[in-house]
């Protein structure tokens, strides 16, 4: 079913790779269809050679893999005397992978091989394994967010409510009829493996049962500010706010939680402050909690969460291909649920779903702070929800 349906993203992808002579990288967290569109681009190429290798591949554990794979895309260039797509997945399983890629891609400028070449990884860890050294000026990067309410709509007619709640992880969905089975999917098939196979695999996770810990209660709190002073509580652990702040970066570089922080003006401040918490994905949050789609949704107060953290996770999927920055503020008793930054520009939203005029005073504090900023209501009397959740965050800095 998903592979019928083709993300935007793919046709650009499939155009840099016809015209352009740079790598191509994909990064993106699990499930988010990578390989998926790896293999709708080699068929829209199919009548060209093409080799596909995955890092997961128990023997892709050296250099010389790598030099195999490339190796294989050269003679059936050769053989065919015509451009040959190669597409290597997972490609941070490879210990050091850059620097032979970096060796491979020279080689084939120096001696013209016809290579198109596609590399897929998970999240920003390709980022961390020196990708911007070794291969400066020699790429071009595509971050794969998850997937939208407008594609999960199209793809599969998920209703409003139930992307806020379900998120938009495509392999998920044939099991949202399926409470218990959809949440067993989540937990084991997409959270055990990101945590197992990626995090615990490329970082050094020396709490690993705090860990996860941490994980848990990040999600079920999305959309919350406690202290690390309370997480240590909660978390019933000795581990420090060091750890915990550590930990929260990984899982944010992972796609999975992260800490908003606190907008003010000056960056001192905002590390000093709290972080507010949010899911990347609602699959997270709601995969979390012991009730089902039905129960929450009937639950005024805890939808208006679900509908905030969907908002948030909304933002945080434009981080990279916005080029925004997304916090919150809270001075006293006034709070704005997030506040974007794009270069000098600057938008506050609240978010409310209810009939709560309370929501104004803290855009109208914010305001009389920085006069310069654009404020914006979602919800009633605001812009609606799924007007918000079907455009892009460029969409209403331009209003």
């Amino acid at each position: 079913m998903m592979s019928k349906f083709k993300r935007p993203i793919t046709e650009v992808l499939e155009h840099r790779l016809e015209t352009s002579r740079r790598l191509q990288i994909i990064l993106g967290p699990r499930q988010v269809g990578k390989t998926t569109m790896a293999m709708q681009i080699l068929e829209k190429f199919s009548a060209f050679p093409q080799h596909f290798a995955t890092g997961d591949e128990l023997h892709a554990q050296s250099h010389e893999w790598i030099s195999q794979q490339w190796m294989i895309a050269r003679n059936l260039s050769k053989e065919a005397a015509q451009k040959t797509f190669l597409v290597i997945d997972e490609i941070q399983k490879v210990p050091d992978w850059a620097s032979i890629v970096k060796k491979l891609w020279d080689e084939d400028q120096r001696k013209s091989h016809d290579l198109a070449v596609l590399l897929l990884g998970s999240s920003q860890m390709l980022l961390q394994k020196g990708m911007t050294e070794s291969l400066a000026g020699r790429f071009e990067m595509t971050y794969v967010t998850h997937w939208n309410y407008q594609e999960m709509k199209s793809a599969f007619n998920l209703t409003l409510d139930e992307y806020i709640f379900y998120g938009g992880y495509p392999g998920a969905v044939e099991y949202v009829s399926d409470w218990q089975r959809w949440r067993t999917y989540i937990l084991h098939s997409l959270i055990e493996t990101t945590v197992a196979k990626d995090i615990f695999f490329t970082h050094r996770i020396d709490k690993p049962f705090l860990f996860r810990r941490m994980f848990q209660f990040a999600c079920q709190y999305s959309g919350q500010i406690p202290s690390y002073q309370k997480m240590i509580g909660q978390l019933q652990d000795a581990g420090n706010t060091t750890t915990l702040a550590n930990y929260l970066s990984i899982l944010d570089h992972t796609a999975l939680v992260g800490g908003l922080e606190k907008y003010s003006g000056q960056k001192v401040r905002q590390r000093a402050s709290s972080p507010k918490l949010q899911v990347h994905n609602m699959a997270l949050k709601s995969s979390m909690q012991n009730d089902d789609f039905k129960s929450i949704r009937s639950a005024s107060k805890e939808w208006g969460r679900w509908v905030e953290s969907a908002i948030g996770a909304h933002l945080l999927a434009q981080k990279h291909t916005a080029h925004i920055e997304v916090m919150y503020w809270k001075e006293g008793n006034y709070e704005v649920d997030f506040v974007i930054v794009q270069g000098k520009k600057i938008l506050a939203l609240e978010v409310k779903s209810g009939t709560d005029r309370d929501s104004l005073a803290g855009l109208n504090k914010f305001k009389e702070h920085y006069p310069r900023a654009k404020t914006l209501l979602i919800g009633p009397d605001g812009i609606s929800i799924e007007t918000f959740l079907s455009n892009n965050i460029d969409y209403f800095f331009e209003l």
